[in-house]
């Protein structure tokens, strides 16, 4: 079956960087747009950070991550990667990647915790 999991959390200071990895498995990940999700503390919902394109590899980014954050993915390994560089501490999330398939089903991994403190 479809299976997302994700690594890479951790805590780490004002200005500091960490890359997430997403694996994934069950299904033609070349053929998958790939999204990186967060949720914040205290917050209901899930906000989209990062999107990146099967094909073509198109990426899209939320306003507040947009010049911090690069999305990749590499169909050979199946994987998308978030690298967050220069992160603040409003970056502090769970974060989680995602996957929809053709009926409109979304596919979440576990998450992965990201704290950003002094």
């Amino acid at each position: 079956q479809l299976q997302l999991v994700e690594s890479g959390g951790g805590l780490v200071q004002p200005g500091g960087s960490l890359r997430l990895s997403c694996v994934a498995s069950g299904f033609t990940f070349s053929d998958y747009t790939m999204r990186w999700f967060r949720q914040s503390p205290g917050k209901a919902e899930r906000e989209v950070v990062a999107i990146i394109t099967a094909a073509e590899g198109l990426t899209n980014y939320a306003a507040p991550v947009k010049g911090r954050f690069t999305i990749s993915r590499d169909n050979a390994k199946n994987t998308v990667d978030l690298q967050m560089n220069n992160l603040k501490p409003e970056d502090t999330a769970v974060y989680y990647c995602n996957t929809r398939n053709r009926q409109g089903d979304d596919y979440w991994g576990q998450g992965t915790q990201v704290t950003v403190s002094a």
